[in-house]
């Protein structure tokens, strides 16, 4: 402030006049002060987002590489992504070994589409909590994992499934559509309000679980044992193998890929549609699009692992506490937190107790208190 300084020591202003520079130059200093620190603090957030995201990812490595060691069959941590990395180049033993058989077959497809699988949940309960402005909303509540449940069943009591995983597999994915179908039909007709696709969701999923009780009560014993562990929700089913591990794969990454890309506008649609038309967004039509690429995106994941609840419920609310509402991080750092939770419940459904249990039961476990903690929290940075 040079030029303030200059004009007190002028012999020609008087006294009023120099407090009153020097009022000004106090405030603008202060004002600079503030500003700087304001920048100071949005930059320190801004590196608490990316070390979060990155550190997620690195528990995942960890996490993943220590899963495919767990089993009756001894293989190292090192070794295991050894075997891997040698797959992945096309280095392949003309005798499969036991060491690359046990990797590469049974053990690597359950990390790979727990980690997908995970994440493809976590993100469709980003997108439908932030559009539909619901902290409740996810895949259950939008009738998704009803329907798809319904459409596993259907599969096992009719025969479909047998000799093949594929019959449970489409009919499951299938029927999972049904639901987000029936919000859109709906929305429609009442001017896509987010409280009416929530009530249709949950009006569709009352209904699906009925026809999935009849179905039950009418299986003989071994299809009802099949439904039971489908339901439980499972990375050791039918459908988690290393054929379908790029289907899983693919399926998430496009559908993540693109809500990512779409993350400026869920961000205008969560302060409102006011909002969002203000700035030239279809608001209705948006909401509905959203809706249709998270349903086919929860519909492709639970169609393989089955019923694995409190994923896509749980972790976008954690996430939000250190990422904050941003969509922009809160997306990748949901999918990497999500798929980084789902390995680790599978990996203590594993090792808890002598009999395993399956990766549903154990996120129930996790995600029951964890829930009702960020309920009892009340704080307003998690919602």
């Amino acid at each position: 402030m040079t030029f303030y300084n200059e004009l007190e020591k002028d012999p020609m202003l008087s006294k009023a006049v120099v407090d009153t520079i020097d009022e000004w130059d106090t405030g603008i200093q202060s004002d600079d002060k503030s500003f700087t620190e304001t920048v100071k603090e949005y930059k320190r957030l801004q590196r608490m987002k990316y070390i979060f995201i990155v550190a997620c990812a690195a528990i995942i490595g960890i996490v993943a590489g220590y899963s495919i060691t767990i089993g009756s069959y001894d293989i190292g941590f090192v070794q295991a992504y050894e075997i891997i990395w040698d797959h992945i180049r096309g280095i392949i033993p003309e005798d499969l070994t036991t060491e690359h058989y046990v990797v590469w077959n049974l053990r690597l497809p359950r990390v790979v589409i727990g980690v997908f699988g995970g994440a493809g949940l976590a993100v469709a309960g980003v997108v439908m909590q932030s559009i539909l402005k619901n902290p409740l909303a996810d895949s259950y509540t939008t009738g998704v994992s009803s329907g798809a449940g319904f459409g596993a069943t259907l599969a096992m009591t009719t025969g479909l499934a047998v000799g093949s995983s594929y019959g449970v597999i489409i009919l499951a994915f299938l029927f999972s559509l049904i639901p987000t179908g029936i919000i859109i039909a709906i929305s429609k007709m009442s001017n896509a309000s987010p409280t009416t696709m929530i009530m249709a969701g949950i009006g569709t999923m009352y209904i699906f679980n009925a026809m999935t009780t009849v179905m039950m009560l009418w299986a003989d014993p071994q299809a009802l044992a099949q439904i039971y562990a489908w339901q439980v929700g499972s990375l050791g089913n039918g459908g988690v193998s290393i054929e379908n591990a790029p289907i899983v794969i693919v399926a998430v990454l496009a559908c993540v890929i693109v809500i990512q890309l779409m993350a400026g506008k869920i961000n205008v649609l969560a302060t409102g549609d006011e909002s969002a038309k203000a700035l030239g967004i279809d608001a209705d039509k948006m909401r509905i699009i959203l809706l249709l690429i998270t349903g086919m995106l929860a519909a492709a994941v639970v169609s393989f692992v089955g019923l694995v609840g409190f994923v896509g419920l749980v972790t976008p609310h954690i996430c939000r506490m250190f990422i904050g509402a941003d969509n922009r991080y809160l997306i990748p750092a949901s999918a990497l937190f999500g798929g980084m939770l789902m390995i680790v419940a599978d990996q203590i459904g594993r090792v808890a107790l002598s009999t395993p249990l399956p990766v549903g039961v154990v996120m129930s476990f996790i995600g029951g208190p964890v829930f009702i903690w960020l309920i009892l929290r009340k704080s307003k940075n998690v919602w």
